[in-house]
């Protein structure tokens, strides 16, 4: 599953994440062999073994609610944070890389879908940002955008919400983030969706389930 994942990402020039939350060292380090690098993780708790434990070179993402408490244990490592949802989080990894002399690298995620329960800035927001909005964020470098569809066989509905993100990216990339070439990356599909993602102008996609069976926890 892994190769044929990499085939349907070429034409499209996407990077794959393996997310491999609730998943061992050993099933992370099957794919490693054959080649991936970038794996993302939810959990602060279940990320630092894994990072002790695994090869260095590996590209971690993080890819869950990120709580602004937590920051300090990824600042010094985290390749990627894709879920950035709040003005405070922003400020706490700004503190932190700071503090670490890094410049950490962010998306913006964004609320598309019609659930409650996942998380992000509201695409209106982006009305009221301009090209000095994120100045003071010297230490982070926003990367671009990432947002969830909706859990529904409605293929159409995950594709609206799909291109309602792409939307966010364009606006943000022409009215905010023009000047910064760095400002490229739309983190959207899972397992379930990624082909439509990939349609609709994903550069990442974050697959867990085909990659490594259903989750333990």
């Amino acid at each position: 599953m892994y190769a044929q994942i990499l085939q349907t990402l070429a034409p499209y020039g996407a990077r794959l994440v393996a997310v491999s939350k609730n998943h061992s060292v050993e099933a992370i380090l099957e794919l490693y062999r054959q080649g991936q690098r970038d794996f993302g993780e939810n959990r602060v708790q279940e990320l630092l073994p894994k990072y002790e434990a695994l090869p260095k070179d590996i590209r971690w993402h993080f890819v869950g609610h990120l709580q602004s408490n937590k920051v300090k244990y990824v600042a010094p490592f985290v390749h990627l944070i894709h879920a950035v949802d709040s003005f405070d989080l922003l400020k706490e990894i700004q503190k932190q890389a700071l503090k670490h002399q890094r410049i950490i690298p962010c998306l913006l995620q964004f609320h598309v879908a019609q659930e409650s329960s996942k998380y992000g800035f509201d695409p209106k927001e982006i009305y009221n940002w301009d090209a000095h909005t994120f100045e003071s964020y010297s230490r982070v470098q926003i990367s671009g955008v990432m947002g969830m569809a909706t859990f529904t066989d409605d293929q159409e509905q995950v594709r609206r919400e799909f291109q309602q993100l792409r939307w966010v990216f364009e606006v943000l990339k022409a009215q905010v983030f023009s000047a910064q070439p760095t400002f490229r990356e739309l983190s959207a599909g899972m397992s379930d969706d990624y082909r439509i993602a990939l349609e609709e102008g994903s550069t990442i996609v974050r697959i867990g389930t085909l990659l490594f069976g259903q989750r333990r926890g």
